[in-house]
């Protein structure tokens, strides 16, 4: 987890000087933990304490999007919770081509769901795949 956070809050830090957004604290640390929660979805098919951070923190946020009636996206982070269990550890989980479709709803489903602009959503893909990338160079697959 040390380079996710590591990643994070770099990513954090550049985002600040973004143009296109008017970040606030809040930006920082929304975007700082999509980047950890990047990084640990690789190895959240294993026992370990980074699957129980994992999922304490999307249970929260599940939990979160109920209660304030956000049920599509409950619905998705329910899917998305699901998505390891379709393999082995260090299967499709630690590909190369993961690193970017796992992050894809990001972009898509506000697009599809709200008509959000795509470019305003970039900040948030970009830190899930800096996230994502941080754990395969750490793992050593690139």
């Amino acid at each position: 987890m040390g380079g996710g956070l590591f990643a994070g809050v770099a990513w954090a830090a550049v985002a600040l000087w973004l143009p296109e957004q008017e970040p606030g604290p809040l930006f920082g640390i929304v975007l700082t933990a999509i980047t950890v929660l990047a990084a640990l979805f690789p190895d959240v098919d294993t026992d370990s304490k980074g699957q129980s951070l994992f999922y304490a923190i999307l249970a929260a946020v599940d939990l979160g999007l109920l209660i304030r009636g956000q049920f599509k996206w409950a619905a998705v982070i329910g899917f998305a919770a699901m998505l390891p269990a379709l393999g082995h550890h260090r299967g499709w989980t630690h590909s190369w081509w993961a690193m970017f479709v796992i992050p894809l709803p990001i972009l898509v489903l506000p697009v599809i769901f709200w008509e959000v602009h795509p470019l305003a959503l970039a900040p948030f893909y970009a830190a899930a795949v800096l996230g994502y990338l941080s754990h395969l160079v750490l793992d050593a697959v690139l």
